[in-house]
């Protein structure tokens, strides 16, 4: 290292940037840890419904062959 790299020191902006920064890619990453969780539910919902209606079906004797 040098002397020129030691005196170097962040600035609020370059701090204020980085923390906006930081915030924004949280952000990010709760929404698509929302959506995952949210697509599981949703698909886990439509398949006990779908098995569900096969099975009514299938014990009404309606369902096609």
């Amino acid at each position: 290292m040098n002397n020129v790299d030691k005196d170097k020191y962040l600035t609020e902006a370059d701090i204020d940037r980085i923390a906006e920064k930081a915030a924004s890619r949280a952000i990010e990453k709760v929404y698509a840890d929302v959506g995952r969780s949210f697509a599981k539910r949703f698909f886990y919902i439509m398949g006990v419904i779908g098995i569900g209606i096969a099975m009514w079906l299938a014990g009404n004797g309606n369902l096609p062959k």
